[in-house]
């Protein structure tokens, strides 16, 4: 054995220091158990592996070789760099460190450093050049100086070289393998040799993503094709999803109109919610189709992100890749129902659930709601807004007006409960007759008066005095009782005239006295 040789030995067995080895000579080799840690303490040497090994001295003072393994690979490293250098080919290190000025680089993984310059580390600047710590990167060694153990190291010339082949070899269709290098919210870039071309959001996947990183993150070795590309401005489309069966192909034997499907809410929109059914597929389910009753205003008072709910294929437009879903047509329509349920006329009770200025409307079950117009809450009272009579949460006993199953209205009425004070008051009534009233508010051109509860009638500032006062203050207060005559009656209008001239003046209509039987009215009354 001569010192400086590197030979190939079997590890006969290890101590808790030492590695034992074979290597054909007279005695053993020994070599420190810590040459075979590596950076995590563990020990990459088993008894029966063959390793090259350095002879250092033939024998010490037990007898043995002292041999060394790193160094062994140390010297195996340094001809791969040498000839790396002279033959201008590509070698592999891993950075391990951020330095001033650039990277530290460990090559062979034993101990021989290079310096790669913060210049030659991508064809573009790097800003954060930290963040290359721990990758693996194929180099090219651009000065060498064994003597002092230096080597200068570059990925931009091996990156230029790598551009010129990918530009050359660039072809809408073709298929490259790259590294996927950023990530955007619009996409991601990938380095296919030199070139970082853009994969858009979209043509990531057949499927919705809301980030690249539900698919892929940096680092990812992934497969891409070119789908546009301008190599004079080095602009290059790609495309991932491409690469796989399009969903939509086959979809129409899995999506007829009628078939129930079950998917996920991967979205809600202000007129909908999108619903996957399988990656790559979705269909939407609009607001009004999301509940037999009129009351959903939003999809998310119904459904949430990320459920999962059974719907109904309504309509469908494979071309164009729309599926339209119902969430209510998997439930029994209950507006037919409510038909022969509740006749026209019939009674129902139900909740107050919300006032709007024209109207009460009323929860009949979880998904019908009745709607009383202002109009239909009382015979005799003067309704300016529904919370005059009606309280929400309220329990009450309505009548059915009218039910259209297909537009999915129920017309109610409260004051139909009762009988309706203006047609008694029409029958017990007619013109020329005296009444009793109270005066309960001014207008420009007269004063309303209440005749008896809930009915009113119109004293008009000509009927008030002769002549007309210029405003019924003059001539009256509020809470007056009067005694006046009707003048007028509309039983279509549900209006009463009133005169209280006509009553001071003693007509009846009645013939009360010869001197005014033949009084019309009408007739201008004169003292």
């Amino acid at each position: 054995m001569v010192e400086g040789d590197i030979v190939t030995g079997t590890v006969l067995h290890m101590t808790e220091s030492d590695v034992i080895v074979d290597v054909g000579y007279k005695s053993e080799g020994i070599i420190a158990l810590d040459e075979f840690r590596d950076v995590d303490g563990n020990v990459r040497v088993r008894e029966g592996d063959e390793i090259d090994v350095l002879v250092q001295r033939a024998d010490n003072r037990r007898g043995h070789l002292v041999l060394s393994h790193r160094k062994a690979e140390k010297m195996k490293v340094w001809n791969q760099i040498e000839d790396a250098f002279e033959k201008q080919t590509p070698v592999r290190g891993r950075v391990v460190d951020r330095i001033r000025g650039g990277l530290e680089v460990d090559i062979g993984e034993i101990g021989v450093r290079g310096f790669l310059p913060g210049s030659q580390v991508d064809l573009r600047p790097v800003r954060n050049l930290g963040s290359y710590k721990g990758r693996e990167l194929e180099l090219r060694v651009i000065k060498l100086n064994k003597r002092r153990g230096n080597i200068v190291l570059s990925r931009r010339v091996v990156l230029e070289e790598e551009k010129t082949k990918t530009l050359a070899a660039l072809e809408v269709g073709r298929v490259f393998r790259g590294e996927v290098r950023d990530l955007t919210e619009y996409g991601a870039f990938v380095d296919i040799g030199g070139i970082c071309g853009l994969l858009h959001i979209r043509e990531m996947s057949f499927r919705r993503l809301e980030h690249p990183s539900e698919l892929m993150k940096v680092g990812d070795q992934i497969e891409v094709v070119i789908l546009r590309f301008d190599a004079e401005a080095e602009r290059v489309s790609l495309g991932y999803k491409q690469l796989n069966v399009d969903p939509w192909t086959t979809a129409h034997d899995r999506y007829a109109v009628g078939t129930r499907v079950r998917g996920k809410v991967v979205s809600i929109t202000d007129y909908g919610a999108f619903i996957e059914m399988e990656p790559g597929v979705e269909g939407l389910i609009h607001v009004s189709e999301m509940s037999w009753s009129s009351r959903t205003k939003h999809p998310s008072k119904l459904l949430g992100k990320g459920d999962f709910v059974e719907a109904m294929v309504l309509r469908v437009d494979f071309k164009a890749r729309r599926i339209s879903l119902g969430l209510k047509q998997v439930e029994p329509n209950p507006w037919p129902r409510l038909a022969e349920q509740y006749p026209i006329g019939s009674r129902l009770t139900g909740t107050v659930r919300k006032f709007t200025d024209f109207g009460a409307f009323i929860e009949v079950d979880s998904s019908i709601d009745g709607l009383i117009h202002i109009s239909d809450l009382s015979w005799n009272k003067r309704v300016n807004h529904p919370s005059e009579v009606l309280n929400v949460g309220d329990d009450v006993e309505t009548v059915v007006l009218s039910i259209d199953p297909e537009n999915r209205r129920l017309s109610l009425g409260l004051k139909q409960l009762s009988d309706d004070a203006w047609e008694g008051f029409f029958t017990r009534h007619q013109e020329g007759d005296l009444v009793d009233g109270t005066v309960i508010r001014f207008a420009d051109f007269g004063a309303f008066v209440q005749i008896e509860e809930g009915i009113e009638g119109l004293l008009r500032l000509n009927d008030i005095d002769e002549p007309p006062p210029s405003k019924a203050e003059d001539r009256l207060h509020l809470g007056q009782p009067l005694k006046l005559r009707i003048v007028r009656l509309s039983r279509d209008d549900r209006k009463v005239g009133l005169s209280l001239r006509a009553a001071e003046e003693g007509y009846s209509g009645h013939g009360e006295s010869s001197e005014v039987s033949s009084v019309k009215i009408g007739d201008v009354w004169k003292r």
